[in-house]
């Protein structure tokens, strides 16, 4: 999904434009040694620079510092057009893409060696000559209910609580079991979303309790909503770090970092969300686990508002990942998830 590089002083644009030629300059003079065989004892991190994604970069760094003593790593926060468009759905705005977009761009112009995404957060396709090197192992994938009322669990919520969340597979599943209940767009990073909770805004809100964990605030939490209840959505707790598929120096470097099993979990997931054309822009769910061997595969479509769930739950072994996300996808697509997606994205969801 360039960089924002805050300088000491007043600076005038023409020496500002130096300095970002001079740091081009850099990175290619950087990689051109790489390309020759020199070792090149530095890497770029790119990363949002909200809070949970500067915990995610400084984890992964840690985590390669660790493996690799040696190794220079620079974190290079970036701010994404997502992060500034706040003040609508991020339907409306262009989708999931708006978080990485930039990050990307730092990839192909030699600025950064990686980029560090939530795997939710990462479009189905990737853009050409990029590639995913590793997958981290999965936080706690549930949502979490935050509730400014001290109760646990949706069922404890008032008639009319104004419940916050920016996701319409949330939305969607809280509709259908809580009607009742009034599902407000509450986007931004956790702390700005936790504060607008603190302010007397909502009754409760959602957020991935995965996100909370990371940042220390699982006291926060104020009860997990079980998969049943509120499917997560696809990748949701997973770190994913992209990179250059032609780098095989970073590639190699981050390979120790990969763990098969969230990898087997994530990519069956994203086959189901790619192939129904998801993602946020649609109520679209999917979730694996694994256990010896096998792979088990929930996914669901719903009606924004949540006249209406399809369910499909398929399990293969894990090798064959692929025949089960198909399998899900036929059996929902069979139920007329198809015709309740082509009028989503026809209306614009």
């Amino acid at each position: 999904m360039g960089g924002d590089r805050a300088l000491a002083g007043p600076v005038p644009r023409q020496r500002g434009d130096g300095l970002r030629k001079s740091r081009q300059f850099l990175r290619m003079t950087a990689l051109t040694l790489h390309h020759f065989g020199f070792s090149v004892t530095t890497l770029h991190l790119g990363t949002r620079k909200s809070a949970l994604a500067l915990w995610q970069a400084t984890h992964v760094r840690d985590r390669l510092l660790a493996l690799h003593p040696d190794l220079n790593v620079t974190i290079v926060p970036m701010t994404t057009t997502g992060d500034r468009q706040l003040s609508g759905p991020l339907t409306a705005s262009g989708g999931k893409a708006l978080f990485t977009k930039e990050l990307e761009q730092g990839l192909w112009e030699g600025r950064i060696d990686l980029a560090v995404h939530s795997m939710k957060d990462v479009v189905a396709q990737l853009p050409e000559g990029l590639t995913i090197g590793a997958i981290l192992e999965r936080e706690d994938p549930r949502d979490a209910l935050v509730s400014a009322l001290g109760v646990s669990d949706l069922g404890g919520l008032p008639s009319r609580a104004r419940i916050g969340t920016a996701s319409l597979r949330r939305a969607c599943q809280i509709r259908h079991r809580r009607p009742d209940l009034r599902i407000e767009n509450l986007r931004g990073n956790v702390n700005s979303r936790l504060a607008r909770l603190d302010a007397g805004e909502y009754s409760a809100i959602i957020l991935a309790a995965a996100g909370l964990k990371r940042l220390g605030l699982t006291e926060r939490i104020s009860g997990y909503l079980p998969i049943d209840v509120s499917l997560p959505a696809a990748s949701q707790g997973a770190i994913g770090i992209e990179c250059r598929l032609t780098d095989a120096r970073t590639r190699a470097l981050i390979a120790p970092l990969h763990h098969p099993g969230t990898a087997q979990c994530v990519e069956a997931e994203r086959a189901v969300t790619g192939a129904l054309e998801g993602g946020c822009r649609l109520p679209i769910a999917a979730f694996a686990t694994l256990a010896d061997g096998q792979l088990t595969l929930r996914a669901l479509v719903g009606e924004p508002d949540g006249s209406q769930l399809l369910t499909e739950t398929h399990s293969g072994p894990a090798a064959d990942l692929a025949t089960t996300a198909r399998a899900v996808v036929d059996g929902l697509l069979s139920q007329g998830a198809g015709a309740i997606i082509e009028r989503l994205l026809k209306d614009g969801a």
